[in-house]
This record gives structure tokens, sequence and C-alpha cells, in this order.
């Protein structure tokens, strides 16, 4: 049997798999509106392989197997191959944990932890964004088809709840369960009372250098499905702020993020972000690759994270790129190339501020995350390093937020 052959029949093994258990809501001509969370069908995988001849492939020719499958399948529907191959079993995790290479690397989300990890230095990711008013919720989708945003695969959902002093943004890997005691809670968005300041705040710190302690805050994941107990934070990763428009004077919000886990120096040639490599809790189910992102230690203490061990002017600051007026439309315009259609106060652009450094040239060469309307209640958003796809997410959920002393 020749080594195409191999890889084919592996491939078609998988795809009749992948149909049963690993059936992704997206694709083969369903619309978005299909996200709930794809389960988990490791058991089926296995036992299917067992019955076969590659449950007895030797390491070198499966890692060379898997290599290939990994470099085919590029892009969603596809790729999720890739994430029914790390699900088989301890071993092909592992070799899988080695393959896929984080979305700075690759340009591409493959597993839920890819979410938290910086996107690529040289494009950026695009995705778009469908807002329900009904149920105040939103979703995020990773764009498949360029030329439309009704199709896309999901990565995120967001639901607003409003207090009495505050209003905050469950966000959660499960379209299905946007609660804080959920297993696929990964962090919120929090606003003052006047949705001018927000506070980013990760279920998990942010980095492997901070200091593990006891702490009031800490919380127990779904007790009954973890254990042992697995406690999800609070630590905040990021503070963006609009200016008060006092004199109500005409032109879009002006909006500053405080990036508190990455160092300005990300921004820069050679600059390295904070990247995590895995969940602290272990039913991360979204892409039903739950295995993969348990934690080698089984035992997990409440990590207390703050800010980095430097002076605010140590922190990457962003800010919006201011537009232009434009004579003959009688706006304010930004290139979006082609990303946005609908002109919208909540539009904007983010760049690296002067206060990291920059020349005012670099500091609108490069635009870090930008954000717009394209439909009623459809938007776009595309980021890039140093940020991830939560952090965009969350920066964006907070322009969705009623600012009346900003506008």
């Amino acid at each position: 049997m020749s080594f195409k052959s191999i890889i084919q029949d592996m491939r078609g093994e998988f795809g009749s798999i992948s149909r049963k258990g690993f059936d992704v809501k997206f694709g083969y001509g369903l619309r978005s509106r299909s996200h709930r969370v794809v389960q988990d069908s490791t058991m089926a995988v296995v036992v299917n392989l067992k019955q076969t001849c590659w449950a007895n492939l030797p390491p070198e020719l499966l890692r060379d197997v898997l290599m290939r499958i990994e470099s085919s399948e590029l892009d969603w529907p596809p790729r999720k191959n890739v994430v029914s191959c790390a699900g088989v079993c301890r071993s092909w995790r592992e070799i899988m944990k080695e393959i896929v290479t984080t979305p700075e690397a690759c340009a591409k989300l493959t597993f839920p932890i890819s979410l938290k990890q910086p996107g690529p230095r040289e494009s950026l990711i695009q995705c778009f964004i469908k807002r329900n008013r009904s149920t105040q919720t939103y979703h995020l989708y990773l764009t498949l088809d360029q030329a439309s945003n009704d199709n896309g695969k999901f990565l995120l959902a967001a639901r607003k709840c409003r207090r009495p002093t505050c209003t905050d943004y469950i966000i959660s890997l499960n379209a299905e369960d946007m609660s804080k005691g959920s297993s696929a809670y990964i962090g919120k968005l929090r606003s003052n009372f006047l949705g001018t300041k927000f506070t980013i705040c990760d279920a998990q710190p942010p980095n492997s250098g901070a200091v593990v302690t006891k702490g009031r805050s800490s919380r127990v994941v779904d007790m009954r499905q973890v254990s042992p107990r697995v406690p999800a934070g609070s630590y905040p990763v990021g503070h963006i702020s609009y200016e008060l428009n006092v004199l109500g004077s005409r032109g879009p919000r002006r909006m500053q993020c405080v990036m508190d886990a990455i160092p300005a120096s990300s921004v820069e040639p050679g600059g390295v972000a904070p990247t995590q490599t895995e969940f602290l809790h272990s039913n991360t189910d979204s892409f039903s690759s739950r295995p993969f992102f348990r934690s080698k230690s089984t035992r997990v203490d409440n990590v207390q994270s703050g800010p980095l061990n430097t002076q605010k002017s140590r922190m990457l600051v962003l800010k919006n790129k201011a537009p232009r007026w434009h004579e003959q439309l009688q706006c304010w315009c930004l290139n979006f190339n082609g990303r946005v259609t609908v002109a919208s106060v909540k539009n904007f652009q983010l760049v690296a501020s002067v206060e990291n450094g920059l020349s005012a040239v670099q500091e609108h060469e490069n635009v870090i995350l930008q954000f717009g309307k394209v439909g009623k209640d459809l938007f776009t958003m595309d980021y890039q390093y140093p940020i991830s796809a939560f952090q965009a997410f969350a920066i964006c959920l907070s322009s969705f937020d009623t600012k009346i002393a900003c506008e």
C-alpha cells in the first residue's frame, strides 16, 4: 500500500467518524444559526480505531500521517479532522499538540485554546459578530466565505447581564450555556454605571509568572463535573475607557485600551506577548476536543494574577485610529478595506499608541483590531498579534454598550 493511499484511507476513516460524532454545524448548506455545542465522541472514535489497522500504527509512521493530515486540512470544516485526531487517545493527542502550532505561527484557529492565544503577526484573522437583540446575546464566528458573512465557524458567545451599578458581558465557549457557573466560562467584560469604562477579566491567569495564593474571589466551576476542584478567578487583563463628550462635539467615539497582561514591547520587532498553552479547567468542549485540554496536573490552585510587574507605561496601550472627514460624503471615514459597509458610531480601528514608543507614522500603519457594521445586527471583527480572539471580542463588546455621555 502506497503512503498516499494510507493517507486517503485514514482520512476516509476519520471522515466517517466525524460525520457521526464531530458534526460541526456550520457548513454543508447550514447557516451559522446552528451554533449549539459539538458533542464529544472520543469513546466512539477509540472503539472504531480498535477495529482498524490504525490501532497499532508505528509511532514514526503515525506522526508522519498526522502531519500530512494537519498540513492538508487547512480550513474549516475539513480541519475538524485534525480535532478528531487529537481526541482519539493520549499518544495521538501529544503528537497533535506538537504538530499544531499557535495562531501566531500558522494563522489558524484549531482548538479552543487558540482563542486565548495571540493572532498572526502579518495578517488579520477575519471574524464576524451576530447580535440578538431579544436575548441580548452576541455570537462570534470565524469567517469561512470572504464574500459573505452568513457562513461561519462558531467561536465564542456572550450574554449581557444588567446590574444596578454595572453591566456584565459573560463570555463562554458554549453558545447554549452562558453562565459563570458553566465549565465553558472563560471570562467577562464589566462596565461602570455610565458605560464609559470597562474591565476585561480572564477566568484564568494570563501568564505563567503569576503568584500562587488563596483568595476570597476563588470560585469552583461545575463541581459535579470537575474533580478535584478547579477554581476560576477573575483576573484583569485589560481596561477600556471612552472619552467623555461633554460639549457634544461631532465625531466618532474616542477610546483607549490598556492591555494589562501584554507588554508594550510586543508590537516591536521581535517582541513577545504572553501565550496560554492550556485551560486550567477540563470540560472545554466547544471544539469537541475536551481531552486535549485537560491540565497535565490534576491539582490546580487559585492563582493570583494582576497587571504586569512594571509601570503602566510598560503595558500595551491601544487607541482608536483617528478618522478623516470626507467633504463629499459629509461623514467621518476610515479605510476598512471593504470589511465595513455601514456607517456607525460603533465602527473603530485600534492601533498601538505613541505611548508605546512608536512614531506617529508607525502608529497608523498597523491596525491591530478593527470592528464595523455590515448589517442591522451583523458586524465584522478582524484582529492580529499581539491580542487574542477573546480579548478582541471583549473589546468589541464594549462598543455595543450605550454611552450617552460619549456621543
